[in-house]
């Protein structure tokens, strides 16, 4: 069966940044045809109405499904916790409640709320943290197989964390390999090894992970770098001999064309430097930068070195599943460094871009011919204040103003390969 939408259609294929004005697509009239949940046709109506005479009409803005590069969803209990930066939220918040996921119940609990509301916010695939457990990735699994949506995780590998949350260096990689066979090639899922940071593992657990990344060639790596001055400062007092946080990582083998590093708030030029010789890529997380007092990431000398970039929310510590309200703090995050993020690199880096961090860039991110059909239907009156903004003004201005003013009530609808999988209660369409 054939699925025909009609709607104004909208995306970022490629990085501005680099590709220029180029790398926008705009169909203000446009068709999408879908079969078996995968795009077979897109173009302006008057061209496709033809071969496809019934689509049915979406009175929005059609983007891709936003794509989370970086979030865990044992925090989502945890969003805003009060008063403490990185370590001592950690301590304080994050580990008691992670320690829960344990119970097999409480994670599959967990793991349908956090995936429905990523529905709910127009994002549709989304790299995870879950928590030690062997379980917490078997939740999250089965509720994203059940949803259909295209999610990339890891059992987290922390030999040196607390009591109750952590492994060793035998059951970490049992329980890795393990999981990397019961869900290998199913669905839309995918594998990432995930050490917590270089805290949380001994160096023994750290060579393994960079073993199980090189034994596994189609998974990711993904943990956090550089986030904030005092985890920093710990991570230099524990690797003396480093040149810097990521060479840390990088004498086990941990930094790659496939390796996803969240945050990197503050990278020396020799990190950035290395980022580019690897391939390796930055999540960057502006909400919970801001939250936890890390300070904003550096767009211009990621620019300089020519760096791969994604867009996470990383809720907990970030206070919103929206990747809208992610790239309007973003574009905030970039000006109090004298940058400036347009409002279609900002798209890029919550769709395709992010994709291509995930190595997922091939099957979503930007609607093209033989993408999977997963998209979200933006309406810019959601609001009394957003149809005052953008009434009468141009795609620019709409797009900017839904990244400052919007958030999940500017998502009208959510597909997911080519079916309604979310629709605001409220919707008008």
């Amino acid at each position: 069966m054939i699925l025909t939408y009609r709607a104004e259609l909208l995306s970022v294929s490629h990085d501005p940044r680099d590709a220029g004005p180029g790398a926008v697509r705009h169909e203000p009239d446009g068709l999408l045809a879908i079969e078996d949940g995968v795009v077979i046709a897109r173009g302006a109506y008057a061209d496709l109405a033809g071969q496809y005479p019934e689509a049915e009409r979406l009175p929005g803005l059609v983007v891709p499904g936003f794509i989370d590069a970086h979030v865990h969803y044992p925090q989502t209990d945890s969003i805003a916790s009060y008063g403490e930066q990185l370590l001592d939220w950690l301590d304080k918040h994050i580990f008691p409640a992670e320690k829960a996921f344990a119970d097999k119940a409480h994670a599959d609990a967990i793991a349908a709320f956090f995936l429905d509301e990523l529905l709910q916010n127009g994002t549709t695939s989304a790299l995870v943290f879950p928590t030690v457990h062997e379980q917490s990735v078997d939740a999250l699994f089965e509720a994203a197989l059940e949803r259909r949506m295209r999610i990339v995780s890891g059992k987290v590998l922390m030999d040196l964390g607390p009591d109750g949350l952590n492994d060793t260096v035998a059951s970490g990689r049992a329980e890795t390999e393990a999981l990397i066979r019961r869900w290998k090639s199913r669905g839309r899922l995918g594998y990432a090894v995930t050490p917590r940071f270089v805290l949380a593992s001994s160096d023994a657990q750290l060579a393994d992970a960079g073993a199980l990344l090189a034994e596994h060639p189609e998974v990711l790596m993904h943990t956090h770098l550089a986030e904030n001055v005092h985890e920093i400062a710990a991570v230099a007092g524990r690797f003396p001999d480093a040149a810097d946080y990521l060479d840390a990582y990088d004498r086990f083998g941990l930094v790659t064309p496939r390796s996803v590093f969240a945050h990197g708030v503050h990278l020396p030029e020799r990190s950035c430097t290395r980022l580019h010789q690897s391939g390796a890529g930055i999540a960057v997380c502006p909400s919970s930068n801001l939250f936890l007092g890390s300070g904003h990431f550096d767009f211009g000398q990621a620019d300089r070195h020519g760096l791969r970039l994604g867009l996470g929310t990383d809720v907990g510590a970030g206070t919103s599943f929206s990747m809208l309200r992610t790239a309007g703090l973003a574009y905030q995050a970039a000006l109090a460094r004298e940058d400036r993020l347009d409002p279609f690199r900002a798209l890029y880096l919550a769709t395709a871009g992010s994709a291509a961090l995930l190595h997922i860039g091939d099957r979503v991110g930007a609607l093209e011919v033989g993408h999977e059909a997963d998209f979200v239907v933006l309406d810019a009156a959601a609001t009394p204040l957003l149809a005052r903004r953008t009434a009468g003004a141009d795609l620019a201005t709409r797009l900017f103003a839904l990244q400052i003013l919007g958030d999940e009530r500017a998502i009208a609808r959510t597909y997911v390969m080519g079916q309604c999988a979310w629709t605001r209660p409220s919707s008008r369409i």
